[in-house]
C-alpha cells in the first residue's frame, strides 16, 4: 500500500509559504532597517533574499524533476550521497528541526492566542493551549493528506488575506510620529552582509514542500511550479509588508521599534489593535504548526519504507491513507519538547544544519546531472537558469552562511552537528538489520 497521490501544484505553493512565514516577519524589519538605513538598500535586500530563496527552489525543483523520488529532500540526498546522510537529515528532522520548530510555534501561538480570547496567560493555560493546537493537527492529518492539506491551505489562504488587508490598511493609516534615534548607517556591502542573515532566515523553509512527493499526482512537474511559485509569493509578501512600514513609520521609526506591525495597526486602530495584531500573528503561527505536522512525518514513512527505521512508520492506516504511526510518534515529540520548553536550545543548535543540509543540495544537483549526462537520460524542461554559475552561487551562500553560523557560536553550531552526528549509529543498526534480511530472503 502507497501514499495517495491527491496533491498538486497549488497545495506544494501553498505548502512551501506555510513553511517560510512563521512569526519572523514581524520582528525582522526593524532589524534590517537598523542595518542598512535606506528604503531602497532595505527593500533591495528582500528582493535579494527572494532570489536566493528562489534560487535554492528552483536547485530543488530541478533535482525533483530529474528523481521525483519519494521522500523529497531526504530521496535527493540518499540518491546523490548515501543513505546514512538522508538518514541523518530524517533524524535532524524528527527530533530537532521540524519538531522543535512546530515546538516553538505551538508555544508563541499560544502567548500571542490567550489574550485575544482572554484566557489567562499562566504556563499551565499557555502549554495547555500550545499542546491542543499540536493535538488538533495531528488529528486532521491522522483524516489524510487530503484533510491536513485541506487544513493547511485554509490557514495559508487566511494568513495570505490577514497581509493583504494589513498593507491596505498601513497605506491609508496617517503616519506614526516620527521616532527619535540615532542617524541610521549608510548602506555598504559589510552591513549588506550582516543584514542578509535574517533576512534569509525568514525565507528559510521552503523545503518542506519537497516531503509530500509521495502524495503529488505529477511531482516532476508539481513541484518545481509549486517551491517556485511559493517562494514568489512569499517575496511579493516581504516586499509589500516593508514598503508600507517604510511608509508608515518612516526608516527612524522603523528602526527603532521591535513591534512594527503593531506600532502601525496601533495608528490604524488605537486600543483594539493589540487583539488585531495577536490574531495576526497567532494566525500566521497556526499555520505554520499545521505545515511541519502535515509534511515532515512524510519523511519518516520514507525512511521505514526503505527498511532504514522502525517498519511501523512506513504503515498506512487502510481506510485514510495516512502514516498514523510516523504523525502520532512527531507529535509525541513536539508535545515533549512543548512541555519541557527545551527546543529553544536545540533550535539554537541546529540554526546552520539547515543550511548545511541545502548546500549539500546544491552539490547533489551537480552530482546528479553529471550523472544523467554519462548515461544520456532526457533532459527534464525545468532546469536550474545559468547552471553552474546561478547553482555554485547558491551552494557558495549556503556554505557561507554555515560557516559564520560556526564563527559566531562555535560551540551551539558543533553541539548541534553532534546531535545530528548521533544518528549514524542508530543508522548502522537499522542498516544492519536490512542486510540480514536481504540475505534471507535472497
Amino acid at each position: 500500500m502507497n501514499l495517495r497521490r491527491r496533491l498538486g501544484t497549488l497545495d506544494v505553493a501553498l505548502v512551501t509559504i506555510g513553511g517560510i512565514i512563521g512569526s519572523g516577519i514581524f520582528r525582522t524589519p526593524s532589524v534590517v532597517a537598523r542595518d542598512l538605513g535606506t528604503a531602497p538598500a532595505i527593500l533591495g535586500a528582500w528582493v535579494l533574499g527572494g532570489a536566493i530563496s528562489l534560487l535554492g527552489a528552483l536547485v530543488l525543483g530541478e533535482l525533483a524533476a530529474r528523481r521525483p523520488l519519494d521522500g523529497g529532500l531526504y530521496a535527493y540526498l540518499r540518491d546523490a550521497f548515501h543513505p546514512a546522510l538522508a538518514f541523518v537529515f530524517g533524524w535532524m528532522l524528527l527530533f530537532i528541526a521540524m519538531s522543535g520548530g512546530a515546538a516553538s510555534a505551538a508555544i508563541a501561538f499560544a502567548g500571542y492566542a490567550a489574550p485575544v480570547f482572554g484566557i489567562a496567560s499562566t504556563p499551565a493555560t499557555l502549554g495547555a493551549l500550545a499542546i491542543a493546537a499540536v493535538l488538533l493537527f495531528t488529528a486532521i492529518n491522522a483524516l489524510g493528506v487530503r484533510a491536513g492539506a485541506n487544513a493547511q491551505n485554509a490557514f495559508m489562504f487566511a494568513k495570505i488575506l490577514a497581509f493583504a488587508l494589513f498593507i491596505v490598511i498601513a497605506l491609508a493609516a496617517p503616519h506614526a510620529p516620527a521616532a527619535a534615534v540615532a542617524a541610521v548607517p549608510q548602506p555598504s556591502f559589510g552591513l549588506l552582509g550582516v543584514a542578509m542573515l535574517p533576512v534569509l532566515f525568514s525565507y528559510l523553509g521552503w523545503g518542506p514542500g519537497t516531503y509530500v512527493s509521495a502524495e503529488m499526482r505529477d511531482p516532476a512537474r508539481s513541484l518545481p511550479r509549486g517551491l517556485a511559485l511559493g517562494v514568489l509569493g512569499v517575496t511579493a509578501i516581504y516586499v509589500a509588508v516593508n514598503a508600507v512600514l517604510i511608509h508608515a513609520l518612516g526608516i527612524a521609526g522603523l528602526a527603532a521599534t521591535t513591534t512594527p506591525i503593531a506600532d502601525v495597526a496601533r495608528v490604524a486602530f488605537g486600543a483594539i489593535a493589540q487583539r488585531i495584531v495577536g490574531t495576526v500573528v497567532a494566525l500566521s503561527l497556526l499555520g505554520f504548526v499545521s505545515n511541519q505536522l502535515l509534511t515532515a512525518p512524510r519523511v519518516y514513512y520514507q525512511m521505514g519504507a526503505d527498511g532504514l527505521f522502525f517498519r511501523a512508520f512506513a504503515k498506512l492506516d487502510p481506510r485514510t491513507g495516512a502514516p498514523i504511526v510516523a504523525i502520532l510518534v512527531q507529535a509525541a515529540i513536539v508535545v515533549a519538547l512543548t512541555l519541557s520548553r527545551s527546543y529553544d536550545q536545540l533550535l539554537n543548535y541546529i540554526t546552520s544544519a539547515d543550511f548545511l543540509f541545502l548546500m549539500l543540495a546544491g552539490i547533489a544537483l551537480f552530482i546528479i546531472r553529471a550523472r544523467d549526462a554519462r548515461s544520456g537520460a532526457e533532459e527534464p524542461r525545468m532546469k536550474v537558469p545559468l547552471h553552474p554559475y546561478s547553482t555554485a552561487l547558491f551552494t557558495a551562500i549556503a556554505f557561507a552562511i554555515v560557516a559564520g553560523a560556526l564563527y559566531k557560536a562555535p560551540v551551539d553550531t558543533l553541539i548541534g552537528w553532534g546531535i545530528i552526528a548521533s544518528g549514524l549509529p542508530v543508522y548502522a543498526i537499522f542498516a544492519a538489520r536490512k542486510r540480514a534480511r536481504d540475505r534471507d530472503i535472497g
